[in-house]
């Protein structure tokens, strides 16, 4: 199976994703977003894969607050989250069962 994680390395759901992909066989292709930042158009095929942008949204982080980005239109959140990589919420995993954002991490084990 092709995986694909959006992976912080140091963030331990993240960690924890990376391991039970891991350990069901897969080796997925990681992409660390905060190294490598997706596009506005990456991130616009993701959401609509997720169902949303708010779905990409790190809604606890202080600078979406500072951003007012909580009642945002999907195209500020986009916007957003392409200028300030922090605001993407990890992890988020793709393969040909579909695409989530895998918190808890246990919610990867639908995309086996």
């Amino acid at each position: 199976m092709n995986a694909t994680i959006y992976h912080n390395p140091k963030c331990s759901t993240s960690r924890a994703v990376l391991q039970i992909l891991r350990e069901a066989g897969n080796e997925p292709r990681i992409v660390e977003y905060l190294k490598t930042p997706l596009s506005r158009k990456e991130l616009a095929s993701l959401a609509k894969r997720l169902g949303s942008a708010e779905a990409l949204l790190r809604a606890k982080e202080p600078l979406a607050a500072e951003l007012g980005l909580k009642q945002a239109s999907e195209d500020v959140v986009l916007d957003a989250i392409a200028e300030h990589p922090v605001l993407f919420n990890r992890p988020v995993v793709v393969t040909e069962k579909g695409a989530r954002a895998c918190r808890p991490a246990e919610t990867v084990l639908g995309l086996l």
